[in-house]
């Protein structure tokens, strides 16, 4: 098997990255993994948010992985920084798309749907400040969102109550920028076209990383030579069957790891 991707996540969310890695790299091998017992990241402290990306990418390491994208928010703003310079292999993070959203806006107000641990980084604020200028930022902590996706509870009545009380105080504010600030929060997209009037654009990292890791591994030329039917393995300390329904591939296996 040619040397693979790898790609961690506090849980499941980090999975609507791996589908537009997926999409936009059909030949790269992947390891996936979710580590669900500890989500949400967002609610730890850094330390404990640095010991848990540690121990992820060691174990991606230790399977030959070639490049490695941190797909979870606040991995990315707490942790980034101290992987790049302990380890060799390239990383990729993920960080909210402010910049895009500062550009499409008409009403200058552009709401954030992010973890308490993404909110709160230095790399959220200085982004903000970066590319926002003159816009107006309302940032709201997702709480318990995480926890409901991680327990396959999407498309429910809880998931849509929860969501409309979030959403609530920023389209009283006449935003028309949504930023989701959580790899866990694309998959929120059909429940929140529902609840969000129609002027209002939704936006996230997806693509964008994807294309960034592709960039990357041509820069670096460690892309794949051989074309084929790539594997990809995903692994989890959470439910299993979450995990499986989210990702619906042939290609893929999903197995239990008490990592």
């Amino acid at each position: 098997m040619p040397k693979p991707i790898g790609i961690f996540d506090s849980g499941v969310g980090g999975t609507s990255i791996w589908k537009e890695v997926a999409k936009m790299l059909p030949h790269e091998h992947t390891i996936y993994l979710a580590d669900s017992a500890n989500a949400p990241y967002g609610e730890k402290s850094k330390e404990e948010i640095l010991r848990l990306s540690i121990k992820n990418t060691e174990y991606l390491v230790q399977r030959g992985c070639k490049i490695i994208i941190v797909a979870c928010n606040t991995a990315t703003t707490n942790a980034i920084d101290y992987l790049r310079s302990h380890y060799s292999v390239p990383f990729i993070g993920i960080e909210p798309a402010i910049k895009p959203a500062a550009l499409q806006t008409k009403t200058k107000k552009v709401g954030v749907l992010a973890t308490k641990g993404t909110l709160s980084s230095s790399l959220f604020h200085n982004t903000s400040k970066l590319f926002a200028e003159g816009i107006t930022v309302f940032e709201q902590e997702g709480k318990g969102l995480v926890e409901l996706i991680e327990a396959g509870k999407i498309d429910t009545e809880e998931m849509r109550n929860l969501l409309s009380t979030l959403l609530e105080p920023m389209l009283e504010e006449n935003m028309d920028c949504l930023v989701l600030g959580c790899t866990h929060y694309p998959y929120l997209v059909p429940v929140l076209k529902e609840i969000l009037p129609n002027n209002v654009n939704i936006i996230d990292s997806g693509e964008a990383v994807a294309r960034q890791t592709k960039t990357i591994l041509e820069q670096k030329n460690l892309q794949t030579k051989v074309n084929g039917n790539p594997e990809h393995i995903f692994y989890t300390n959470g439910d299993v069957t979450v995990l499986k329904d989210l990702i619906d591939s042939p290609n893929a296996k999903v197995s239990y790891l008490d990592f």
